[in-house]
């Protein structure tokens, strides 16, 4: 479903304001009570490409706008200042990050431009301004911080909370997941080396991938390529060493971080290797992997479960805890266990282009087209969107519910009762909730397929667009 397709067409002038009108419009079908509250009034001007950016919470909502040669970003209906460029100065937002919300949505920074100079603005104030601003840059899990990297001339370095780091030419910062670490990839001359919270790590050939940091934030890993050898470093300890291959990994942690995975190589196979071994029947896992390749692995939420795809001759199958699964034309991404740990799931072809859900070794129908599955959170149940013909349809539980022009992903509530997603019928958009179909608006708006919050098991909230007004609507499931 193509969200703000039709908004990419429309104008916006600077007119906007707030206000706290509140209209109740119960649609009479729909089994919910619908409450809207208009967030900001639009007179119609200029709206930049693909400038709609929605915080986390699903209550803020902010883009770009021109006036005459200039731009300003808007949030929530309120106008920061003009500048000569948000992201590229041309008044197309190609960034996805150019507008950043912080984690829990009380944070918004973008990049700006003032005659040749860029800075970073943080909640309306301007950062320090430098020759570039590398995209993206983010906020730090407890929102914060926020950390970028900046270019001077012909050097790079890591802005973290408006303090510089030491001047390399560095690859972009990650906080630890306790936000009280960070670490980046920096090159001195040839070599290359990590920087952990401002201590320069061992200098190699090439840093492959990483740096990353265990779920507990603990522990730090990256892969390295020396002397043809490619080896991964954990905590600065080098780990068993295979020939190298520059692959993109992957390189991962499990979720109690207590385990390592990475992908190897040693002559012209290419397999798995947990905590330092390679694992069995692991041989081909990809016979030319390819860059930014990372769903190969994942580990179950409770860590005691493994999935990787691998592949035989021209077949390619899945092996869960060792046990190698059916053999497939084709096998896709978006591998994924149950909240529970006890079900799996992942999209497979065969030979007639159609694609099909196994979970749990059982093949589902096919369709043209499938985008995702999800669990829900009690992992009874599974959801995922795909494609009929033109038309899109949901599958709940195997079941298929309406077909609309367009659909975004399916959610479920938090008790796992209810099932919502955004959809597109003619030239208007909804939100359907168990099969019903709510309030209809022009845009239910999100850079993909609407974004929908629960709040509580019966309650949710998104934004929404009706004519020149742009609504937070919040409803209620009788």
């Amino acid at each position: 479903m193509e969200m703000l397709k039709r908004i990419i067409f429309l104008c916006v002038a600077f007119s906007f304001v707030l206000v706290s009108v509140v209209s109740f419009a119960g649609e009479q079908n729909s089994g919910r009570d619908i409450t809207e509250k208009l967030i900001a009034q639009i007179d119609l001007s200029t709206l930049t490409h693909w400038s709609f950016f929605i915080s986390p919470d699903g209550k803020h909502l902010a883009y770009v706008a021109k006036s005459g040669n200039k731009q300003l970003v808007v949030i929530d209906g309120k106008e920061g200042k003009q500048y000569d460029g948000i992201n590229d100065g041309s008044g197309d937002i190609i960034k996805s990050e150019a507008i950043i919300f912080s984690p829990d949505s009380q944070h918004v920074a973008y990049r700006a431009k003032l005659g040749n100079k860029w800075f970073v603005v943080v909640d309306g104030k301007e950062e320090k301004q430098y020759d570039y601003i590398l995209f993206p840059f983010f906020f730090s899990p407890d929102s914060k911080y926020l950390a970028y990297v900046v270019q001077v001339g012909n050097e790079r370095f890591v802005v973290v909370d408006g303090k510089e780091g030491k001047q390399y030419h560095s690859d972009l910062p990650i906080f630890s997941p306790d936000s009280r670490r960070v670490a980046y990839m920096a090159k001195s001359g040839k070599k290359q080396f990590v920087v952990v919270d401002g201590k320069e790590g061992k200098q190699y050939d090439r840093i492959d991938l990483g740096p990353i940091f265990s779920p507990d934030s603990k522990h730090l890993a990256y892969m390295v390529s020396s002397n043809e050898k490619e080896f991964v470093v954990i905590d600065g300890k080098k780990t068993k060493q295979y020939d190298n291959y520059g692959g993109p990994g992957p390189l991962i942690f499990s979720p109690d971080s207590r385990h390592v995975v990475y992908t190897a190589k040693s002559g012209n196979k290419w397999f798995v290797v947990i905590d330092g071994e390679k694992t069995k029947q692991s041989d081909d896992v990809e016979e030319k992997p390819s860059k930014g390749y990372k769903d190969i692995f994942i580990f179950s939420p409770d860590s005691k479960h493994w999935a990787y795809k691998t592949k035989s001759g021209n077949k390619f199958f899945v092996i869960v805890d060792g046990i190698g699964g059916k053999q497939y034309n084709t096998i896709y991404g978006n591998f994924i266990f149950s909240p529970d740990s006890k079900h799996f799931a992942y999209m497979a072809g065969i030979g007639n282009k159609k694609q099909f859900i196994v979970i749990n070794g059982k093949e589902e129908k096919q369709y043209d087209d499938i985008h995702g599955i999800i669990f829900s959170p009690d992992s009874e149940h599974w959801a995922y969107k795909a494609k009929s013909g033109s038309k899109y349809i949901v599958v709940v539980d195997g079941k298929e519910k309406k077909q609309y022009n367009g659909i975004g992903f399916p959610l479920f509530s938090p008790d796992s009762r209810h099932v919502a997603y955004a959809a597109e019928s003619g030239k208007k958009q909804f939100v359907v909730v168990d099969g019903k179909e709510g309030n209809q608006y022009d845009e239910v708006l999100s850079d993909d397929g609407g974004k929908i919050v629960f709040d509580t098991s019966d309650r949710f909230h998104y934004l929404a667009l009706k004519g020149s007004s742009i609504y937070l609507v919040e409803e209620k499931i009788k």
